[in-house]
């Protein structure tokens, strides 16, 4: 598949994680661009009332659903189950680009099925690349090597055109990157929020509530993300993404705190220059340029407007507010066992933040007693098999109330 040119029929979407917030957003953006591109096979953990309308609506050829829940689907809309169904969908002949929106290593397996079948993979999948990016990178570039060897000018000659992300952060990266060489770039500048503590004193961050910490000031998105920009440890996720996408060394990825979230990131080149990419808090726009890129096209999501921002502020992280950014630095100078280990534990930290049985505090010292017990030593670049068992066992050592490094996680 060549994004740039026009096709010969519209393109084959396989999406996984339809029933979540960016891939709802995700089919929003897809209704836009029907006359090139088609739903032929979606997948959804639980919702399978949800997965039924969706299915009415677009009439993909496949649909799996997690749980066993019985499904009324549209005629010649088959249902896909077993333990594969997400690698069939992702490998189908008629797929070309594989959206992936779920959370959890769920995903790392189809996303390198697809790669290895020469799918175009737009992911929003955080574990793809913390705990997985040294095996999903290698696939990306040799899809690349591939292509470069035919046609070194085509958008696919590059890992990111078959590895493409859709945080809003990375795509502003990536869209700043287009025609310029990385041996220019001087460092990565990453913005965040600050979320909804940025200026609360520290003392009350113990009475921080799931409810407070679900107010974003300025995004919508699902609980899990809401909560990780609420300790920042999303920024540092997202630090460990950058190494693997953009093959940079960690000390030249920086990260901004920006209360706006009009400039969603940034790129400083070694003369002193610097391009950002600046955009409205809808996530529908990276979603949208990870479907169409090289191209542009018109979009549901509107435009920045700069007078009626009127500022735009900037300032440092503070690290010992938010030890989460300092605790996945490490994490990712240590390998990917490290940073298999951070993420599965941020799963779990949030889990019990949300269920009662964490506090706020709590969260960032669960990450560091995780990467303390899991991610030293050797065996830093583990295989699949390794990694889904790492996950496992991080998962069962945190997921009930306990201690670790003598204090209450």
């Amino acid at each position: 598949m060549s994004s740039s040119s026009p096709p010969d029929r519209p393109r084959g979407v396989a999406l996984l994680g339809s029933g979540g917030s960016i891939g709802k957003q995700a089919l929003d953006v897809l209704a836009g661009l029907a006359a090139d591109w088609h739903v032929v096979a979606l997948a959804t953990g639980s919702q399978a009332a949800l997965l039924e309308s969706q299915a009415r609506e677009h009439r993909p050829a496949a649909v799996a659903l997690a749980d066993a829940t019985p499904l009324d689907l549209p005629a010649g809309t088959l249902r896909v189950g077993g333990p594969d169904a997400l690698v069939e969908l992702a490998t189908r002949d008629d797929v070309d680009l594989v959206v992936v929106a779920t959370g959890g290593m769920v995903s790392l397996r189809p996303v390198l099925a697809a790669l290895r079948a020469g799918k175009v993979v737009a992911t929003a999948n955080k574990e793809t690349l913390v705990a997985g990016g040294h095996l999903v990178m290698a696939e990306a570039h040799a899809r690349a090597a591939e292509r470069a060897a035919t046609d070194p000018r085509d958008p696919l000659a590059t890992a990111l055109g078959w590895l493409r992300p859709i945080d809003s952060e990375h795509s502003a990266i990536w869209q700043c990157l287009v025609g310029e060489a990385l041996s220019g770039v001087a460092a990565l500048v990453l913005t965040a929020s600050g979320g909804p503590f940025l200026d609360t004193p520290i003392d009350a961050f113990p009475g921080i509530t799931p409810a407070m910490a679900l107010r974003h000031p300025t995004w919508r998105m699902g609980a899990k993300i809401t909560i990780d920009s609420a300790t920042l440890a999303n920024k540092g996720l997202e630090v460990i993404e950058a190494h693997w996408l953009y093959g940079m060394a960690y000390p030249a990825i920086e990260v901004v705190i920006h209360p706006q979230s009009v400039v969603h990131s940034a790129v400083r080149f070694v003369d002193g220059s610097m391009k950002a990419q600046l955009g409205t808090p809808d996530m529908r726009l990276p979603i949208q340029y990870a479907i169409t890129y090289p191209s542009r096209r018109p979009s549901p999501a509107a435009g920045p407007d700069l007078v009626a921002t009127a500022r735009l502020d900037f300032r440092a992280p503070d690290e010992a507010r938010f030890p989460a950014l300092r605790i996945a630095r490490e994490a990712g100078l240590l390998g990917s066992r490290a940073t298999a280990a951070l993420i599965a534990a941020d799963e779990v930290a949030v889990a019990r933040f949300l269920g009662g049985t964490l506090d706020f505090p709590g969260v960032p010292r669960l990450l560091e007693a995780a990467v303390d017990r899991f991610g030293t030593g050797p065996g830093q670049a583990p295989g699949y098999d390794d990694l889904v068992a790492l996950d496992r066992e991080v998962r069962a050592a945190f997921s009930s109330p306990g201690t670790a490094g003598g204090r209450p996680v």
